[in-house]
């Protein structure tokens, strides 16, 4: 059975982004950002929320292009674009290319068909698409990647759940500028 981890960048406050969808307060450091890339080169397969989506997708496909990109954006990009992602999204779209395939029926249908086969780890990004994986108790692992800073609203990184969720912390680890990761582990 594969592994599914939930991780991303997020306030103290608890929020993924700030009002307007501002993610300027969650500039990783270079050591948080090579952190971020040996996590995504451990994955095998990205499962997007649409929102997610789209912005990983507005800036990675060619940012190892970009003027003044660090060899880890040039690894980062290039593993986007490499990872299988599967894009989970009700509105109709043309192909979104990039190693995407998009599913519009039931994705915690499509989750649990993909966690039950061969492979290794998978990640799930987005609130939305994680927090449906959580209540439905498909997610194994989480990265919280928290960072000193107060937003006072936007999109949360957990939503409410029907029950408990044991966890282990399995562990912590500080980076520069305050950033601390803390990784658990469902019991």
């Amino acid at each position: 059975m594969r592994k599914l981890v939930y991780g991303m960048n997020l306030s103290l406050d608890g929020y993924t982004t700030a009002p307007g969808g501002d993610l300027g307060w969650s500039e990783p450091s270079d050591e948080l950002f090579e952190w971020w890339l040996e996590q995504e080169q451990a994955v095998d397969l990205f499962l997007y929320g649409r929102k997610l989506w789209e912005t990983m997708g507005s800036h990675w496909p060619t940012a190892d292009e970009l003027p003044g990109a660090t060899p880890a954006e040039i690894a980062f990009a290039r593993n986007w674009r490499d990872t299988p992602k599967v894009l989970f999204t009700s509105a109709e779209m043309d192909e979104p290319g990039w190693n995407t395939r998009v599913v519009t029926g039931d994705p915690l249908a499509e989750i649990t068909r993909l966690k039950a086969g061969d492979g290794g780890r998978m990640r799930v990004g987005g609130p939305k698409l994680a927090a449906a994986a959580l209540r439905a108790g498909l997610v194994d692992e989480y990265e919280i990647v928290t960072h000193p800073v107060l937003v006072g609203g936007g999109t949360p990184f957990f939503t409410a759940l029907d029950s408990r969720v044991p966890l282990n912390l399995v562990e912590t680890r500080t980076f520069p500028g305050g950033v601390v990761l803390t990784r658990y582990e469902r019991r």
